[in-house]
Parts: C-alpha cells; sequence; structure tokens
C-alpha cells in the first residue's frame, strides 16, 4: 500500500507561503541553468547553421579562421576549375574566391568600436549561399566600392544604413543593401566586391575560396588532388565543419562556467528544500504516527516525503523554465574568439535543455528532501502519536 501522489499536492497547496519561497528559489537556479545553456545552443546553432554540408572550404594549411588564411591568385585559378565542382544552369562553375577582413566601426547605441568582418564576395559567392538574400536595397555592383550590410550589422553599426557611407580602410563606401541569411554569421558581416576590398587593403592575394562541392566522394577526390601539388599548398574542409570547430571553444567555455555557478547557487535552493521538509516533518509529526498505525510502512513515509520535494522541484523547474523560454525574443551579441570580430546571435531553446533543466530542478529537490524524509520514516509510531 503506497502513500497517493495527490498527498503531497495537497501538503504543498496547505503551506502555500513556503511552497512559494522554496519554489522561487529553485525557479531562479533553473533560470540560470537554462538561460546558459540556451546561450551555448544559440550561439552554436547560429554559428554551424552558417555553414552548408555542399560547401567546401579552401584555406592555408595553418590557418585556422578565413582572417588568418591566404590563397594565392595562381592556387585559386586552380582550384575553381576543378571537375568536382557543381555548375548552375549557366554552366559555370559554382566556385568564389573571397577577400575576408577585419574592420573597427562605431556602435550606434553606444559609440564604441566594434570588430565586423568585411567580406570580400565574389560573383557567385551569394549563390553558393542561397541564405543570404537581399531584403532591402539592392546587391553591390562588382567593380564598385558598394557595401551591403548584414541585418544585424544595420541594427547595430552606427550609419549603415541604405544610402548612407560608411569608411574603412580610409575609403569611402555606399550602403546599397540589407541583406538577412537565416540567422547565421552572415547577418554580422559586411559584403562588398573582392577586388575592391582586395585594393582598398592593398592585398594581393585571396583568403579563401568556396566551392559547392555535393557529396562526400568527390570532396574526397578534391581534396586529394591538392595533396602534394606544389602549386597550391591548401587545406579543404566542409564549410558546415569550419563553423563548427569555430563553435566549440566558445560553446565549451560557456557550459563550464554556467554549470559551475548553477552547482553553486543550486546548494543555497537545496539548503531551502531542506528546511522546508524540515519544517513539515516536524508539524506532521502526528500525521506521520497515524500513517504507522494504519499500516503504511517507514518505506512507504520516505517515498511520500521524497516524491513531495520532487514536486517542490518540479514547481520551481517549471516556473524557472517558462521565465527562461521568453529570451528567446532576445538578440545579445559577443565576440567571436575564433575571429575576434562581433556576432549577434539568440537564445535557442531545445528539447534536451527543457529536459535537462526539469531534471536539475527535480534533483535539487530530491537531494534536499533526503534527510527530512528519512528523519520522518525514522520516528517511531508511539513518539509520534504522543507528540500530537
Amino acid at each position: 500500500m503506497a502513500i497517493p501522489i495527490s498527498y503531497g499536492w495537497r501538503n504543498l497547496w496547505t503551506r502555500k507561503f513556503t511552497t512559494v519561497l522554496t519554489a522561487g528559489g529553485m525557479a531562479l537556479v533553473t533560470f540560470v541553468f537554462a538561460a546558459v545553456m540556451m546561450l551555448a545552443a544559440g550561439l552554436e546553432q547560429t554559428l554551424v547553421d552558417t555553414g552548408s554540408p555542399d560547401n567546401a572550404l579552401i584555406l592555408r594549411p595553418s590557418a585556422e579562421t578565413e582572417v588568418m588564411s591566404v590563397v594565392t591568385r595562381h592556387a585559386a585559378s586552380i582550384i575553381e576549375v576543378q571537375p568536382e565542382i557543381a555548375l548552375n544552369a549557366r554552366g559555370e562553375a559554382l566556385a568564389a574566391k573571397e577577400c575576408v577582413v577585419l574592420v573597427t566601426l562605431p556602435k550606434l547605441s553606444i559609440g564604441k568600436p566594434a570588430n565586423v568582418i568585411v567580406r570580400g564576395a565574389g560573383s557567385h559567392s551569394q549563390e553558393i549561399r542561397p541564405q543570404v538574400r537581399v531584403t532591402s536595397g539592392r546587391a553591390f555592383r562588382p567593380g564598385s566600392r558598394e557595401i551591403m550590410v548584414g541585418s544585424s550589422i544595420a541594427k547595430r553599426i552606427e550609419g549603415a544604413v541604405i544610402g548612407a557611407r560608411v569608411q574603412f580602410a580610409m575609403v569611402d563606401w555606399d550602403v546599397v543593401g540589407v541583406f538577412e541569411a537565416g540567422g547565421t554569421a552572415f547577418d554580422s558581416e559586411v559584403w562588398a566586391d573582392v577586388e575592391q576590398v582586395m585594393s582598398a587593403f592593398r592585398r594581393k592575394d585571396y583568403s579563401m575560396v568556396i566551392a559547392k562541392v555535393p557529396g562526400n566522394d568527390a570532396l574526397k577526390s578534391f581534396g586529394r588532388r591538392f595533396e602534394g601539388d606544389p602549386r597550391v599548398n591548401v587545406k579543404v574542409q566542409r564549410e558546415i565543419e569550419y563553423y563548427r570547430d569555430q563553435s566549440a571553444i566558445m560553446t565549451k567555455f560557456i557550459r563550464i562556467l554556467g554549470t559551475a555557478m548553477t552547482l553553486f547557487f543550486s546548494i543555497g535552493s537545496m539548503l531551502g528544500a531542506m528546511v522546508t521538509m524540515y519544517t513539515a516533518v516536524a508539524n506532521r509529526t502526528g500525521e506521520i504516527g497515524t500513517l504507522r498505525a494504519l499500516g503504511f510502512r517507514r518505506r512507504d513515509i520516505l517515498v511520500a516525503f521524497l516524491m513531495e520535494s520532487v514536486l517542490l522541484g518540479l514547481l520551481g523547474g517549471t516556473a524557472g523554465l517558462a521565465a527562461s523560454s521568453f529570451l528567446q525574443f532576445l538578440t545579445i551579441s559577443t565576440m567571436n574568439w575564433a575571429t575576434f570580430s562581433e556576432l549577434a546571435f539568440g537564445f535557442y531553446l531545445t528539447p534536451w535543455i527543457a529536459t535537462g533543466a526539469l531534471s536539475f530542478s527535480m534533483a535539487m529537490g530530491l537531494v534536499g528532501g533526503l534527510l527530512p524524509a528519512w528523519r520522518g520514516a525514522r520516528l517511531k509510531i508511539v513518539d509520534a502519536l504522543r507528540a500530537s
């Protein structure tokens, strides 16, 4: 014979004030836990979704990022004519030579400088990345000193509006369009003609080449052709893997730091739950004696109080998770440690995060209620009835 769950719910409802206070503390801890995990998930999604599984990035072997890479013009001309590269409807190879540089531009709200990636794009850059869509104005014209800015840049950088001029590399650039890239890292970039960018920054060589090479077999064949070729000193990598590697260090740091903070704060919540449950046991000593006299075993009393403390944790976890879900409407920016450029991204709530947050809150309730439940279960029937 087991004590029903409704027994725990009724007891929690009876002592509303202490239930709200204890569940509120657990809700705050759960909110912090979910927020940190959502932050890491949002950053990871933004960067990973930037890459395409069909695109191949060709960089210098020692380069970890596009900004650090150099691909000579001679090597780029060899790369873009390889047979593994897909063709468009016009029979043109879907490959683009690009130059990626880092510039400093003032933020709109506070005027402080922000590092922004300027991508010198080739004629097929946008075609290779269909997620990049011009939403206002138009794309830059090849051979002109015009730029189009990502949607996050348009919101954060001073003067990044259509019709205005933005200065970098001691050159004035006309803003002619705003584009969106589905919440990916490209939303935090400025795009211009590759030859104009190289001219402004006095670059002789490209940063990288991007090509559409669908299929793993084609990519392996594509990469093997350059191994040991003295004319081409490059490495080939899937674009999606490149951006996944960029996100790995940052997301790991955020998750470790967030977990450490949450565990620290959870100690207070567990102590609060312990005090609440000790009080419940003290106030219901006679009730415990009656249950034992009716035939309920010590194990039943233990399970009943543990269930009550777990329900308390579930209440707090649900409230904290519900509050953290509203963070998905926010967009924040931070520095991408791989490229040292600012990156705008949002919080992202996944089923795994929701499950983990609720499990963590119930675990806090379980740990906090363990000793009080043990105390209640060890009370002797005669002593408990006499205390009533």
